[in-house]
């Protein structure tokens, strides 16, 4: 049994190599301030939707360094091994409610064949879909790849107790929808790939919008789009009209 793990994770890593070295490289570079500038300024150059969060990195922030590195590494490894695919079954994994603390599972959110976002869901699209935030492990936490452009100084979590107090701040920052967090075997985040984090919607028990990894990746914009898309096939339905 050992020797089939170790080789799966030897399939793994020089699987993960190539992108693994090309970000290494992209983080080496950025670190020079001049060429970050100019990347991000091309990036703003060409725009994009206003609800998209920019991509933006504050001069003070070294991108190259171990934690940084390590990270990205976790990163990879979760999205490359995540179970969740799209137009599979969701993965119906553990979490917590944050307000007492019961366990209980991500599909316990969903609403019959109603869309359940993993987000907050704007205001126009509550009136068709539901939504959750699952709070997972810190992508900068203070005592590892730290970031000043982080709203809060969060350290890791070493305990539940630890990640529940962490997610009452997430909870200031989406009123209104219900939070629950990851469990500390970190079940959600490694069956979504959801680290650093990550759109989803799914819809009877199945995974109907996946998006890509974040911070590039995460495009609310898309999740939008979709539901916007959704919204215009039922009222197509309810205008249907059948001629006997």
């Amino acid at each position: 049994m050992s020797t089939v793990k170790a080789i799966k994770n030897a399939i793994v890593c020089l699987a993960l190599l190539p992108r693994f070295l090309a970000a290494a490289v992209m983080f080496w570079l950025l670190d020079f301030i001049c060429i970050r500038k100019r990347v991000f300024f091309r990036m703003r150059q060409q725009g994009g939707d206003a609800v998209d969060p920019p991509l933006c990195v504050s001069d003070s922030n070294r991108l190259f360094s171990l934690e940084s590195l390590k990270a990205v590494w976790h990163g990879h490894k979760l999205d490359f091994l995540k179970a969740a695919r799209l137009g599979r079954a969701a993965p119906n994994t553990d979490v917590v409610q944050l307000e007492d603390q019961r366990r209980g599972r991500i599909l316990d959110h969903a609403k019959g064949e109603r869309p359940l976002a993993f987000r907050a869901v704007v205001r126009r699209h509550g009136d068709i879909a539901d939504s959750v935030v699952v709070y997972i492990e810190e992508a900068h936490p203070s005592d590892g790849w730290t970031s000043t452009d982080a709203p809060y100084q969060i350290p890791r979590h070493r305990c539940l107790e630890d990640r529940l107090r962490a997610a009452q701040l997430m909870r200031l920052e989406v009123p209104g929808c219900p939070v629950v967090v990851d469990s500390m075997e970190n079940s959600s985040n490694a069956a979504y790939g959801a680290y650093f984090d990550r759109l989803y919607i799914l819809q009877g028990g199945k995974i109907v919008y996946q998006g890509g990894r974040g911070p590039e990746g995460y495009r609310i914009s898309e999740l939008r789009d979709w539901l916007d898309r959704y919204r215009a096939s039922l009222d197509q339905s309810n205008n249907l009209v059948i001629h006997v």
